[in-house]
């Protein structure tokens, strides 16, 4: 038995372990002592795998279909808050109460440019 069970087998390993199933049934003097090694539990426990990973892809579809529609949404939202930025400096002007209210910097609150000091020249 594997150390770490907790990580993803390969798709190799999974598919080695599918033929060897396989080839298992093909055996028909197959009686093992353990009954968790016969045929029928051995395929129960592929049924189950087939069906987890199943499910694990449909909720996984559905995953990435919410976020989708979850950036969408905020996409949305976004443009939708500029065009109300551009309306509200449209109505009020860059430097109203309503521009900074939106959590802007009014026109006359920004920092002027400043000239460079010369740079002395090298001798």
């Amino acid at each position: 038995m594997a150390v770490d069970q907790t990580r993803r087998l390969s798709p190799s390993t999974l598919q080695a372990d599918n033929d060897a199933l396989d080839a298992l049934k093909g055996i028909s003097n197959y009686t093992p002592v353990n009954p968790g090694c016969a045929v029928t539990a051995l395929q129960t426990k592929s049924d189950a795998k087939d069906a987890t990973q199943a499910t694990e892809t449909q909720k996984q579809a559905e995953a990435d279909a919410a976020r989708d529609n979850a950036v969408a949404a905020e996409w949305a939202f976004h443009n939708a808050m500029l065009a109300a930025k551009d309306q509200v400096k449209a109505q009020f002007g860059g430097d109203s109460n309503e521009w900074q209210a939106l959590g802007l910097t009014k026109k006359s609150e920004k920092a002027k440019p400043s000239k460079a000091a010369p740079t002395p020249p090298v001798k």
